[in-house]
């Protein structure tokens, strides 16, 4: 019966929510107040193919934050790498589509192994403080522009002739819809999938008290190494699909205020669990295209200065929100339904001191 139930829940009940997020765009009606259009209309499907992408790569962050303990300040590099290197190769070396794809997530692979293997020589502040150069090193190299591919703060439009002619106009909003949502499955069901597995159990225990996994005579690196692996080639396949719904690349996926927006996605969903992430970055993501219209609507334009200024700025209102979840909600959305999860604050201070984090039961 035991197994019946995690059966239903690791696959049918997100199998049945991705079948009816996957009719969506048959839906011709509106919501008031949610959405200005019908929901079947190109706006629409453009927001929320926001949300979703987010909400995949917020997920591929979680693997290596909730799942494994491991506090990164540099997974916008592969993001990077995805949205960047999918884009050169197609419309600057005039590769085709496939073989663009396959090499960016090639190269992603070798880097992630390379760069992991280095950053994981350390841990806690330490770990992050070198995430954070290699990703800054990146960012770097892809506002100098070297070998004139990325064109620095210009950023790179992709070439449409050499991309999938079922992803490119406003006509096939509705294919970019469906891809973002193929993608955040993938990474779902990957993570779901990876996080039961005996690596998995391996991550939680390392998250838990790393000491103890090295105890029992394990290597806690070449797990934590597999879930930094994990979770930046799944980044840089997100980033190959921002590439595609953004038609092209800006220097704003290679900033570290990418990644830490990553992380209050995570923290807002809750941390260590799939759904917890996938939430948190469509929440997040939906709220900051909503409230840049709130604070250009006229109804905040009508207000006095000194309540104007603030609502016109929609990362005020984002840190309002996220201060109230992070006080009434410490564990997260998640936490509505899972009292007594562990908040994504102390994941944070217990990341940076190296201590172990408290035991988690993933959603």
């Amino acid at each position: 019966m035991k197994q019946h139930r995690r059966l239903v829940s690791d696959w049918l009940w997100p199998l049945v929510v991705f079948g009816l997020l996957a009719v969506v765009p048959k839906l011709d009606f509106s919501i008031p107040k949610l959405f200005d259009q019908p929901i079947s209309s190109p706006g629409t499907l453009a927001v929320l193919s926001a949300c979703l992408v987010f909400g995949g790569l917020a997920l591929t962050y979680d693997v290596q934050f909730g799942f494994t303990g491991l506090l990164s300040f540099g997974h916008a590099l592969y993001i990077a790498v995805g949205v960047y290197l999918s884009n050169i190769a197609i419309t600057d070396w005039h590769w085709g589509f496939w073989p663009a794809i396959l090499f960016t997530m090639a190269v992603a692979f070798v880097l992630a192994t390379v760069l992991g293997f280095v950053s994981l020589r350390v841990s806690g502040i330490a770990f992050a403080m070198v995430t954070l150069a290699f990703a800054q090193a990146g960012a770097v190299l892809a506002l100098k522009d070297p070998h004139h591919w990325t064109h620095g703060e210009e950023g790179l439009g992709a070439d449409y002739t050499r991309l999938p002619h079922a992803f490119v106009g406003i006509v096939n909003t509705k294919n970019l819809y469906w891809l973002t949502l193929a993608f955040m499955g993938l990474v779902f069901f990957a993570v779901r999938w990876a996080a039961n597995s005996s690596p998995g159990r391996f991550w939680q225990a390392i998250r838990e008290n790393e000491q103890r996994v090295q105890v029992l005579g394990l290597n806690p690196q070449w797990y934590k190494l597999q879930a930094f692996v994990l979770s930046s080639v799944l980044a840089a396949a997100g980033g190959i699909v921002y590439m595609l719904i953004y038609n092209g690349s800006t220097l704003a996926v290679t900033q570290p205020n990418f990644t830490l927006t990553l992380l209050l996605m995570v923290v807002i969903g809750g941390a260590g669990s799939r759904w917890g992430a996938v939430l948190g970055g469509i929440l997040y993501t939906y709220m900051n295209d909503r409230l840049i219209a709130i604070g250009s609507s006229s109804t905040v334009e009508g207000l006095p200065h000194a309540l104007r200024t603030p609502l016109e700025q929609p990362l005020f209102l984002l840190g309002i929100v996220f201060i109230l979840i992070v006080v009434f909600l410490p564990g997260g959305l998640t936490g509505l339904v899972h009292r007594g999860r562990p908040s994504g604050l102390r994941r944070i201070e217990s990341a940076v001191r190296g201590d172990a984090a408290p035991a988690e039961d993933p959603a």
